[in-house]
């Protein structure tokens, strides 16, 4: 690892799992962290196969996955009420703040978010 961290949204794994080699590239070998969010949200895809949920894991298994605390949980609730995101929306964002990373996603409602430094990836 290089020392280059970033917290994920979920839009960008599933570009990954798609096999976005533009990705590929940009998160090699950096420290990866996601939300325990992102991880239902990816399992729990309609009509998954075995190996799609072999896929999913193996991926998985790569990154830190965050689970919630009391300090996530009480900025989720602010982020929700200051910028009404949704409430997955809201627990990524507010993960990515408790760590102070950038959070990398495809989501523009995240651009809105002073708190958080969000880098926008365009798929």
């Amino acid at each position: 690892m290089n020392g280059i961290r970033y917290f994920v949204d979920t839009n960008i794994l599933i570009y990954l799992l798609s096999g976005d080699g533009t990705l590929i590239n940009i998160l090699d070998d950096k420290q990866i962290y996601i939300s325990f969010i992102t991880e239902i949200e990816l399992l729990s895809f309609k009509n998954l196969s075995s190996r799609d949920i072999d896929k999913i894991e193996s991926m998985l298994n790569n990154f830190i996955i965050i689970d919630i605390n009391d300090s996530i949980k009480t900025t989720a609730i602010r982020f929700r009420k200051k910028y009404n995101l949704k409430i997955p929306d809201s627990i990524i964002a507010a993960s990515s703040y408790y760590l102070n990373l950038p959070l990398l996603t495809s989501d523009i409602d995240f651009k809105s978010l002073k708190e958080i430094t969000t880098i926008l990836y365009t798929h």
